[in-house]
């Protein structure tokens, strides 16, 4: 019998919203215990980067909650201190890498959080580029991450992706970020155990270019189900792209794929590929490094003018489609 009220508890904790973040207490994996015996109930949660003003408020909530839901006489809330990294359940993380710069990793790395989102998973974005941030801007948040001494909350996107990034800690979007290698390390550590993800299906990592010491912090600290490297269709990029994949596989992280950014422009009054910076080098990049060729990506003037707006996760298209699907079977998974 407890165990049944036990469980209609937990499901009127369903529908108490963490303050800052906008996912409930058992999203982010703030429920420690439930016990109920004679129609009382004693529910023991995380204070973990709830700010303590809020405490109190968010007692009477899950009080007044468990009560009304499940008929109980009697509710008492108590809270615990817990580490962020203590408290996060991520099923799956991804990340995004290339050999060099400029090539769309960060986009990829937004547009694979949208699909997931679409499919009604939870997701996350950690924003590993820290020198380079660019996801909050196509995301369209400026808004402060809020916490308290024992963690930080991530910024909640549109379609409800959590977001973490650098810039979303500066007093300004254009602040320069001037680091040396073991600073940008020590963030982005600090944003993988310090930050309350909480239950997340995936969690995709933003990497900054290069195998430096950046990349090299992920694949060491912490636990990727495997990596997805992106290029463009330029002559330059095949040593660079099996540079990446090579350390990748030195890391012992699986390599998902490749995705071709840029391979082509489509046009509209003919439908017809145009490959602007030459012909697509997916296949021939493909087998070089020993790698799936996920998918191309166009060039498409929609996607920018999205993305300039903040509105990326609007986004969708067949290609885009086609990568995501070549993404889920690359981890033993289906739509």
């Amino acid at each position: 019998m407890s165990d049944g009220m036990e469980e209609r508890v937990r499901g009127s904790l369903g529908e108490i919203i963490v303050p800052g973040v906008m996912r409930s207490v058992v999203q982010m994996n703030l429920v420690r215990s439930i016990a109920v015996e004679d129609n009382k109930a004693k529910i023991t949660l995380a204070s973990t980067a709830i700010p303590a003003e809020y405490h109190n408020w968010l007692r009477e909530k899950v009080t007044d909650g468990a009560k009304q839901a499940s008929g109980l006489t009697e509710a008492i809330v108590d809270f615990v201190e817990a580490k962020p990294k203590e408290l996060n359940q991520i099923r799956h993380v991804i990340a995004v890498m290339s050999g060099k710069g400029g090539v769309g990793k960060s986009l990829v790395a937004s547009l694979l959080a949208t699909s997931f989102a679409r499919q009604g998973k939870d997701v996350g974005i950690l924003d590993a580029d820290i020198t380079g941030p660019s996801i909050p801007k196509m995301f369209g948040l400026n808004v402060r991450p809020s916490g308290s001494d024992t963690g930080i909350l991530p910024i909640l996107s549109r379609s409800g992706i959590e977001v973490m990034s650098m810039n979303l800690l500066l007093p300004s979007e254009d602040d320069a970020v001037i680091w040396r290698g073991p600073l940008m390390s020590k963030a982005i550590t600090q944003f993988w155990e310090e930050v309350l993800w909480g239950k997340l299906d995936y969690l995709i990592i933003d990497l900054p270019p290069g195998t430096a010491d950046a990349p090299l912090t992920v694949m060491q600290t912490i636990p990727l189900s495997g990596v997805v490297a992106v290029f463009t269709p330029q002559d330059l990029t095949e040593m660079i792209v099996r540079k990446a994949v090579k350390m990748a596989r030195k890391m012992d992280v699986p390599v998902l794929g490749l995705i071709e950014n840029m391979s082509y422009l489509m046009l509209p009054e003919t439908g017809e590929k145009l490959e602007v910076f030459g012909s697509s080098k997916g296949e021939d990049m493909a087998k070089s490094s020993q790698s799936v060729l996920l998918g191309r990506l166009p060039l498409d003037p929609q996607l920018a003018r999205l993305c300039d707006e903040g509105n990326i996760e609007t986004y969708d298209s067949d290609a885009l489609s086609e990568i995501f699907a070549g993404v889920l079977s690359a981890l033993g998974e289906t739509k």
